[in-house]
């Protein structure tokens, strides 16, 4: 985690000049902390790149144990070639997550003093012995499972399969080595009903030893249906409990959003305790909980909603073009944006990228989910994002009358603060009040200034 220091004048200057003029930045302000999924101890991604009926989808491997146990098993629309199917680096996804994160961001008062205007996947048992491939072609038709293409990319072997009915392809699966958990049936006949094949990885271990990973890497599809969609239901098979699940989609139009699901913005633009900044990852986990409850434990949440070229305040660079492509984006133009680095915490703008990022955070379990995620492109392309303040009284003297007035408005301004981070993560309120520490710098207030501040009297 990076953490950026504002305490040279160079620097103080800029944030005066950002902040009070009037250019069109959406916030100003520093960011100094993100909610990445680094917080969650499974959380599934994926990237979806999609315009008009072309899509061009990222799978991030959250499997945890033996490559050798390792199998997954996807719905897709249409049959998928070799050259339809490739593995990506890890890093283009943590480069998404780290940009389009929630954030803590800081700001620090002026003197008020100053005459300054401020208008401001399946589990996979041990392969079994080989068969004769005319053996199994027979075996095949009579379970109604027909293998539609067959293929080796990176370190996955890949099968593409049809199925007639969901009893015989859970044999097919069985007989081939995958573990299928008891209502792996019944959860598969709707995607049989509705036509959709099979995408069937295993790792191929001699091709990963070789290939020196440590890691798996993330598969990526491309296909085109008019079926804008992410199956989960598979995924709930073995599910103990709730699963988190953050897509980010990216388009050529504006803000996506699950349209079988209410779509909620995540709760943001609160001003919360200074404490929070070394208690932020429990502070959003708390908070999304608390969200999460509210909603019914049935909405997929907005956390963030921006053009990919910019940014306000960064929590890291925008994708460069080329980082786009990795990530799915085809419709790029080559000459479509600069590669000049910019300081992060600072705004780029490209002429014409034309890539709209909304990251949704969907936490499911079966009976609240009972259907895979449809998704919507839109046309909206209002700025937002999950964003968290943490406002730093001024320190200095204050010895004329706009002074005395501001350190008598700091409790009332505390209290609320209090109160606002109790709403959003439902902690207890005097664990919160005594966590604050009210005697800021050489900002001391006494008992009685605190008890009158608050009345309004003092």
């Amino acid at each position: 985690m990076r953490f950026f220091r504002l305490l040279t004048p160079f620097l103080l200057v800029i944030v005066a000049v950002l902040c009070f003029a009037p250019a069109a930045w959406a916030f100003c302000g520093f960011y100094v902390a993100k909610a990445d999924t680094k917080l969650y101890n499974k959380a599934s991604q994926v990237v979806i790149a999609r315009e008009d009926e072309r899509t061009v989808m990222t799978m991030a491997n959250d499997f945890q144990g033996e490559v050798k146990d390792f199998a997954i098993v996807i719905p897709v629309p249409t049959v998928l070639q070799k050259e339809q199917v490739r593995v990506v680096e890890p890093k283009i996804i943590q480069r998404l997550d780290a940009f389009s994160a929630p954030r803590l961001v800081e700001y620090f008062d002026s003197d008020p003093c100053l005459a300054i205007n401020n208008s401001s996947g399946m589990d996979a048992a041990p392969a079994p012995a080989a068969r004769s491939q005319e053996a199994e072609k027979r075996g095949d038709r009579s379970l109604g499972v027909t293998i539609e293409a067959r293929f080796n990319v990176g370190e996955y072997d890949i099968l593409i399969l049809s199925a007639k009915e969901s009893g015989g392809l859970e044999t097919w699966l069985q007989r081939n080595g995958y573990k299928i958990p008891r209502g792996a049936k019944q959860l598969l006949q709707p995607y049989i009903r509705s036509s959709m094949k099979f995408f069937v990885a295993k790792v191929n271990l001699d091709k990963f030893e070789k290939s020196g990973y440590q890691f798996l890497r993330p598969l990526q599809i491309s296909y085109q249906s008019p079926k804008f969609m992410l199956p989960i239901r598979l995924g709930m098979i073995n599910a103990t409990k709730e699963q988190d699940l953050i897509v980010y989609i990216l388009s050529p139009q504006g803000q996506a959003e699950i349209s079988n699901y209410r779509t909620v913005k995540i709760p943001s633009d609160a001003n919360i305790p200074l404490f929070v900044k070394d208690e932020f990852g429990e502070f959003y986990k708390s908070m999304f909980q608390t969200a999460y409850t509210k909603e019914d434990r049935k909405v997929g949440f907005l956390e963030y909603a921006w053009d990919m070229g910019s940014c306000d305040p960064c929590s890291a660079d925008p994708l460069t073009p080329e980082e786009l492509k990795q990530a799915g984006v085809f419709w790029l133009d080559d000459n479509s944006a600069s590669d000049v680095p910019v300081r992060p915490g600072f705004r780029r703008s490209f002429s014409s990228n034309n890539v709209f990022i909304s990251r949704l955070h969907v936490r499911y379990t079966r009976d609240k989910f009972p259907e895979d995620l449809i998704f919507q492109q839109t046309a909206n392309t209002e700025s937002f994002q999950g964003r968290y303040v943490l406002q730093h009284p001024f320190q200095g003297e204050l010895k004329c009358q706009a002074g005395r007035e501001y350190k008598r408005s700091l409790p009332k301004r505390f209290e609320q603060e209090a109160q606002t981070l109790a709403k959003l993560t439902n902690w207890n309120i005097q664990d919160i009040r005594n966590k604050m520490n009210l005697s800021v710098g050489n900002l001391r207030y006494s008992w009685w200034e605190n008890f009158l501040s608050w009345l309004g009297l003092y």
